[in-house]
Parts: C-alpha cells; structure tokens; sequence
C-alpha cells in the first residue's frame, strides 16, 4: 500500500505586485527547484506608490495600471514557478479589514505552509510594507487557533522570515540568514526583467544579490564551502527549535 506524500509548501505575502519578484525571487525558485509548492499573495498591485514609469506614459488609469502591474507580476511568477493571487485592497495607502484578515488566514490553511516570507516589521519610507507583515503574522495566529472554522485543519508554527526591505538600515533590519541563490540567479533575473514598471531597480537589486553572495560566502563553514556569487538575506522573526548547533 503506498503512502500518499504531502509537497512541502510555502507562503510569501507581498505588499505590492513586484515585492516578491526583488526581495524573495530566489528562494521561492530555489525552493520550487527543491519540490515546495510556493503561492504568492499580493496584497496590492502597486498602482499608486510603484508603478511611475507607467503613469508617466499619459493617458492611464488606475484600472489600466492595475492591468499592466497584473500580468508583469504572473509572468514573473510563472518563471520562479509559483502560484500567485490578488487581492488588490489598495495601495498608497494599503489597508486591511477584518474580512481581509480571514481571507488571508483561509490562504494559511488552505496552503499549510512549511515557512512564510514576508516584510520587514519597520519601514519609514512605505507603510505600505509593515502592515503587510503585521497582516502575515496575525492571520498565521488566526489560522492556528482551533476555533476560527472548527473542524478545519490548523496551521501548525511555520517559521516567518523578513526579506530585505529597499534601505534596511532604516528599517531595523538586520539579516540572520543568508540563503544561496547562485544556482537560481538567472531564473530570478528574468524574473526582474519582467517588472518592466520598475526597471529602475533591476541593476540595484542586482547588487544587492551580489553583496549579499560575499557576505554568504565569509559567513559560510570550511567544510562547507561553496563557490557562492549572489545570495538573499532574510530576518527571522522567532526562534528556531533545533537539535544540533552545527
């Protein structure tokens, strides 16, 4: 009798349509590379706040934006081979209700993720972006409670990691995880490449890519050595329960 196997599965929620393409493109395609099933959720497509290139055309509205920001980001997603959804609750200012909350935490059960990627929890530049993170971390508390939808599974503890915000030191944002994206840096970049609103910022999350593979290959054990080139930073949020210290 053969035993059915559960795809591990990961959850990325994203301010705005591009945010997971520069911060979190590289796991996502790393960990789809390794068999996660990773779905995205854009809490915005940036209509406002991050789409100037756009407006800057002539003759657009918020719906032809929204349009434009829509497909840049499937595409995007369909090249890092994620699942992605909308939500499009608005951006400039981004907020959410009670029944956002419950949607995004039906997305937690439905998805059961093994980690979660999301904002950083301080960003004085964008507003936009801690709220999504305070949205992330509550509706992963609402889906492991026993009593939202009885009978439903819950979410277990998954971890929660903060990709890198566009000016950390700001943000009070300080990296305990380097992650190796040297074998899936091409994937990303064509990824990047489809943001074609942001082109501005290709280059610059390049070198962040960059800067991160050296400090990810100072960081990394002798015995393990490995020839790193570009890598993404990721602040955890709570503690990681583990047996060996190695």
């Amino acid at each position: 009798m053969s035993t059915l196997i559960t795809p591990k599965s990961a959850l990325v929620v994203s301010a705005h349509s591009a945010d997971f393409v520069w911060r979190a493109g590289g796991a996502i395609a790393l960990h789809v590379e390794q068999g996660y099933q990773v779905h995205i959720v854009c809490l915005s497509y940036g209509e406002r706040g991050e789409s100037a290139k756009l407006w800057r055309k002539g003759n657009m509205t918020e719906a032809t934006v929204k349009q434009h920001r829509q497909q840049e980001a499937q595409a995007a997603a369909e090249i890092l081979g994620a699942s992605v959804e909308f939500f499009d609750i608005g951006d400039y200012p981004l907020r959410a209700d009670k029944e956002t909350l419950f949607r995004l935490a039906d997305v937690y059960r439905r998805v059961q993720p093994h980690f979660v990627l999301t904002h950083s929890m301080h960003d004085p530049y964008n507003y936009d972006h801690p709220l999504a993170s305070n949205l992330a971390q509550e509706a992963r508390i609402i889906a492991q409670a026993e009593g939202y939808r009885p009978g439903e599974p819950v979410v277990a503890a998954p971890p929660v990691y903060c990709f890198e915000p566009h000016q950390p030191e700001q943000c009070n944002w300080k990296p305990d995880v380097l992650l190796d994206i040297t074998r899936v840096w091409e994937k990303k970049y064509r990824a990047i490449q489809c943001m074609q609103g942001q082109e501005h910022l290709w280059e610059y999350y390049t070198r962040v890519a960059l800067q991160r593979g050296v400090q990810a290959k100072r960081n990394i054990g002798i015995t393990a050595a490995r020839d790193i080139s570009h890598a993404e930073g990721f602040q955890s949020i709570f503690p990681r329960v583990t047996g060996d210290l190695a």
